[in-house]
C-alpha cells in the first residue's frame, strides 16, 4: 500500500516532507550565536543534518554541532523551533525539509572537528546572524533568542 502511495503522489507531483535537526549554538555569557558556512555554497547556516539511528532529534543536533562545528555543550531536548525550507539535492532538484531546531548552550568549541576544513565559523548577535542567513523561518528562531536575551538583560522596575 505505502509503495502504491509514493508511486501515486510522484505521479501527481508531490513530494514527501522530509526531516532534519539542527542546532543553534549559543554562548549564554555573551547572547552570542555561532554559525557556520555551508560546505557547498559558503552560505552561512546553522550546524544541521539528517536523525541518526539510536539517538533522540536532539541528540542528533548535538551530534552534527560537533561534526559540522567542533562544538561541545549541553542540548536542550525541548525544540527552540521548526520551519520548512527546500534543500538543494546534488541532482539539481529540491526537496521540501521540515527543520527541527534545539538549544545547544556552548561550553567550549574544539579547533580540531571532522569538518574543521571544511567550513568557517563566527559568531554573531542573534539579530545579525538572522540577518545573515536565508531561510525566514531560521531568521524567525534567531529573532527570537534576541528578545529572550534583552528580556533576562532588562534590569527589574
Amino acid at each position: 500500500m505505502i509503495m502504491w502511495r509514493r508511486a501515486l503522489d510522484m505521479l501527481l507531483g508531490r513530494r514527501p516532507v522530509m526531516m532534519q535537526v539542527g542546532a543553534v549554538c549559543h554562548d549564554a555569557a555573551t547572547g552570542q550565536v555561532l554559525l557556520i558556512t555551508s560546505r557547498d555554497t559558503g552560505r552561512w547556516v546553522i550546524p544541521k543534518g539528517w536523525p541518526m539511528e539510536g539517538r533522540t532529534l536532539y541528540g542528533a543536533a548535538a551530534q552534527e554541532a560537533w561534526e559540522e562545528a567542533g562544538v561541545r555543550g549541553r542540548i536542550h531536548p525541548a525544540e527552540l523551533g521548526r520551519f520548512l525550507y527546500e534543500k538543494r539535492q546534488d541532482q539539481g532538484y529540491a526537496v521540501p525539509v521540515e527543520m527541527r531546531v534545539f538549544l545547544l548552550s556552548v561550553d567550549r568549541l574544539d579547533d580540531e572537528f571532522p569538518e574543521s576544513r571544511q567550513r568557517q565559523r563566527r559568531w554573531f548577535t542573534p539579530a545579525d546572524a538572522a540577518r545573515r542567513v536565508v531561510e525566514p523561518g531560521l531568521k524567525r528562531i534567531l529573532l527570537s533568542l534576541q528578545t529572550a536575551d534583552s528580556a533576562q538583560a532588562a534590569p527589574p522596575p
